[in-house]
């Protein structure tokens, strides 16, 4: 339920007004704006006089919101959130480039990758320590040791650290040394792990599900928010279809459909969703034309020896000439690449 409030109530009216309806049960979330101020009522509103809200003279119109997601919905608030790390703005008119190997091989390998991505014009540094794969026999990661590296090349750059929790046993471990914690595709859905990272203060990237739909994502970053945590970052890496030619179907609508939906900040990832290093740039370029706020891209500095993802991961070189062309784009889209 979303209630409008006149113009030009005062913010005390406005605090005296909010408290009445949490006798309801309910969660109030207030949006000022410059006339006037949004109430957004969070929780069972069946239990709400709606007809004794209507008569109060400070409300101008009650409107119900249809969709079960509540925090993430832009109804409730209707400016873009914009997430603020170290002296990086995530959102803004930014578009943010996550950059680096799926996984950390060795020390010299993710910090020569670091310095690449940085140069660049790469706002934060990406790479796997712990890897869920679909094959118990392929490489899992250097979990801890991965960790170690990914803060020393951070230290190395300047860099802030983005990385895939897989469990919770290794929460504390990622709140020590990891600046933005990714919930992968495959826990989209692991409520558990949802609930935990509502109560940490540290932004957390939740991917889409391989078969989920727009409303099951925002419903996911729904129980990360109803926790407490509002910094959520969604992204899009392609999603199953019939489709065998690339790994997944990029689903480049789901940005304008988020942006309809949704005040959080929408990242792309063409590396997993594509499965081809050729089709990075070109789907790159078409999520910034597409109002994306960011992008995670898969850098290997030798790609056809690397421990995972090899098919699908550019050269520094490669991720030169991307970074010009996706600051080319921005530029005409008003933005910029930072």
């Amino acid at each position: 339920m979303v209630i409008v409030l006149k113009n030009n109530v005062s913010k005390k009216d406005v605090d005296t007004l909010s408290n009445k309806i949490r006798e309801y049960g309910v969660d109030v979330r207030i949006t000022a704006g410059e006339n006037c101020s949004i109430l957004g009522l969070v929780g069972d509103t069946s239990l709400v006089n709606r007809e004794k809200l209507e008569m109060d003279e400070r409300v101008d119109r009650i409107m119900l919101v249809q969709e079960p997601f509540k925090k993430a919905n832009r109804k409730f608030h209707p400016e873009n959130t914009v997430i603020s790390l170290k002296d990086k703005i995530i959102g803004n008119g930014n578009l943010s480039v996550i950059a680096g190997p799926c996984s950390v091989e060795s020390e010299e390998q993710i910090i020569e990758i670091a310095r690449r991505v940085k140069a660049a014009g790469a706002s934060f540094l990406r790479g796997g320590a712990y890897k869920p794969r679909t094959s118990p026999y392929s490489f899992q990661g250097l979990e801890l040791q991965g960790l170690r590296l990914l803060q020393t090349a951070s230290k190395e750059t300047g860099l802030p650290v983005v990385t895939e929790i897989t469990s919770l046993r290794t929460l504390d471990l990622f709140l020590e040394s990891v600046d933005i914690i990714q919930v992968g595709a495959r826990n989209m859905q692991n409520f558990d792990m949802l609930k935990e990272l509502g109560k940490v203060r540290k932004p957390i990237l939740l991917k889409r599900g391989l078969s989920s739909t727009i409303e099951e994502l925002l419903m996911s970053a729904e129980y990360i928010m109803a926790g407490g945590n509002e910094d959520v970052i969604l992204c899009e890496r392609g999603i199953r279809t019939f489709e065998t030619y690339t790994r997944n179907t990029l689903d480049l609508s789901a940005i304008p459909a988020l942006r309809k939906s949704s005040h959080l900040p929408i990242f792309i990832d063409p590396s997993h969703a594509a499965g081809h290093a050729w089709m990075v740039e070109p789907l790159s370029k078409a999520a910034a034309a597409c109002g994306a706020d960011g992008l995670i891209i898969e850098v290997h500095n030798d790609p056809a020896n690397a421990k995972s993802d090899g098919k699908q991961s550019l050269t520094p070189d490669d991720f030169d000439v991307v970074m010009e062309k996706l600051k080319k784009i921005a530029d005409i889209d008003g933005r910029e690449v930072k």
